[in-house]
Order: C-alpha cells, then structure tokens, then sequence
C-alpha cells in the first residue's frame, strides 16, 4: 500500500505543479504577448507624445492616466525586463489597435517614431520663422532662431543675414518631433536644393537672376498684392524696371524698412528712410526677401507676364486689385484717384 500512496503522492505532485507552470506560462505569456493597448472608438491607433524630460515612470501613469494602456503592472514588467525603463527615448509614437506589452515596449525603446508636419508661411521676420518652424516639434525657437542668425551657419549654406531666409520654402513637411536645430538646417537645404530644379535655374538664369534674387522679388509681389491672379503681372511690371534701371519704388520696401507693416498710406517722408530695403531711394533690388515668398508668388516671377507696365497703383475700390500704366500720365490720374479714396475714408497713415 504505500508504494501505492507514493506514486499517487508523486502523480499528484505533478498534476499540482503542471497546473501551477501552465498557469505561470499562461500568465506569463499575456504579459509579454497579451493585448495591453486600449483603442479608441473604430479601433483607432492612439497617437502619444513623450517629452524630453519624460521618465519610465512618468510615462507609465501618463499613458494609464489617459487610458492608453490596461495593465500598468504588466506594461511595466515587460519594460524591465527589455531595460526600456533607463531606455526612455522622447518623440511621437503611434500605438496600434490592440498592440502587446512586448510590440510596445520595443517600439518605445528603439525610439521607432512617426513623422508629424511643419507648416510655415506667412512670415516676414526670422523670429516668426523660428515660432512657426518649431511649433510642433521638441525643438525651441530660440534655440533654432540662434541658429538661424548664425553668421557661420548661414555661410556653410552659401548665405548671408540678409537673404537667409529665401533658403526656406513655405510648405508643409515631414519631420520627427526630436529633430535638432542641425538636422532641420540639413532637411530645409536639401528641400531648398530639391525645390530650385533644373527647369527653374534656366528660368531664373534667362531672366539674369539667381535664385536668392527671384526670391527677393517674389517676395515683393507678394507684399504688393494677395490677389493671385494679378502676381505674375505685377512680377512683370518691377522686372520691366529691373531691366530699364528704373527704381522699383515698392511701398512694401519702405515699410519694412521703417520697421512698421501698419502703414496704409506712404507718405513723402517715409520714402526718404536710409535702408537698403528702401526701393524708392536705392535702385535694384534690396538686399533680401522682405517676407517668405510662397511657392506661387516664385513661380509668378519666373513665369511672369510679358507686358510694357511700369507703373501700378491701388485701385480705389480696396478691393486689393491694382491698376497698371505704361506712362506716368496714367499712373498719376491712377494715383490720384486712389488719393482721393484714401482721403475719404480718413486714411492718413
């Protein structure tokens, strides 16, 4: 009898512990492969950030606060055993519909992001550059705008402080929330580099310009009107100058180098500022762009219309068209009438 109770003690033992080690696998086995990700409605991929001073374990209560993961435990059991807790890479992850502890955790680890978008237009100054370029990565706009008025800097991309900012093409791009100020310098060159094709330096190089110097007339049609299908026009009419040696005369030169894009009436004085950006009182065109030239208002310049204008005023309805001349006879009944408009409407400045 006992060698009896010992072999039903000894199969009992074992039926004990291989239920106990199936457990133990089974439990095991959905910590490391069990669903932990929570979805939204539609099973939707969940979206996260983790900042540059984020912490294992600031990162563990934000996604269980914000109801991102199920188990805190288990997420953070399998993040110790891959090491990710002293592994915290900041950037934006995307988490997708019912992802394990383990695809998780090897995606934060490896710093696996996804791209998120930069957008800039709009812009005149390069402290609104450096605000709008950054708005949505980890990167500081002091940080980038230092970069930017770096005099080593922009010689290593063949620039100057005056025409730095015609390297930038107003568009929405793709980039990793942990971009440096370096690295986002390379992307927009190479963007720059992308941009000004071949096709396009024929174009500029037919017309007797480089592509610092379409920017910066660019940049004053656009100043001059919002109306697009009147840019090309007004590209041809200040390239008629250029090309007669006749000063471009562009209010939108004064007032940026009066420093002060409120003014709506040009007064006499305030053509006779001391800038290189003043057109009225120095010939040819200044120095830089006077904003950031969109892609449109670049290509209006390069394919501008062929005309005799040499003159163009505001029209007198404000509906922010212009009227265009070939004589100055025409251009003063033209300047007059909207004198008078100004005037009516109490517009002294």
């Amino acid at each position: 009898m006992r060698p009896m109770k010992k072999r039903k003690r000894l199969l009992l033992g074992m039926v004990i512990f291989s239920v106990v080690l199936t457990s133990f696998s089974f439990y095991f086995y959905q910590l490391f492969f069990g669903a932990n990700i929570l979805t939204e409605e539609n099973d939707r991929s969940r979206i996260v950030l983790i900042d540059n001073d984020d912490t294992f374990d600031s990162v563990r209560n934000d996604f269980y606060n914000a109801k991102i993961i199920q188990d805190a435990l288990s997420f953070s059991f399998v993040a110790k055993t891959l090491g990710y807790q002293e592994l915290v890479k900041p950037g934006v992850y995307e988490f997708e519909t019912k992802m394990t502890n383990l695809e998780a955790i090897r995606m934060l680890r490896s710093g696996d992001q996804v791209p998120i978008e930069i957008t800039f237009n709009n812009i005149r100054l390069k402290e609104e550059l450096a605000g709008k370029i950054t708005n949505t990565i980890g990167l500081d706009s002091l940080t980038f705008l230092k970069k930017l008025n770096d005099e080593v800097v922009q010689k290593k991309y063949g620039f100057n402080d005056d025409n730095i900012m015609s390297m930038f093409i107003p568009n929405t791009y793709q980039v990793y929330w942990t971009i440096s100020a370096d690295e986002l310098f390379e992307r927009m060159y190479a963007e720059y580099q992308k941009f000004w094709n071949s096709e396009r330096l024929k174009k500029a190089e037919k017309m007797g310009l480089t592509p610092k110097e379409v920017s910066t007339l660019a940049s004053i049609v656009q100043a001059e009107s919002i109306k697009s299908d009147e840019s090309s026009t007004i590209a041809g009419l200040y390239y008629n100058r250029l090309q007669k040696n006749i000063k471009l005369q562009a209010d939108p030169t004064v007032k940026f180098a009066l420093g002060d894009f409120t003014i709506q009436r040009i007064l006499i004085k305030d053509t006779r500022v001391d800038s290189p950006y003043n057109t009225y009182r120095y010939a040819g065109l200044p120095p830089g762009p006077i904003n950031l030239p969109t892609i449109q208002n670049i290509e209006a310049v390069l394919n501008h219309e062929e005309h005799n204008y040499i003159y163009m005023c505001a029209k007198e309805d404000f509906s922010g068209y212009h009227r265009f001349a070939t004589t100055l006879r025409e251009h003063n009944r033209n300047a007059k009438l909207f004198q008078e408009a100004l005037n009516q409407r109490n517009i002294y400045r």
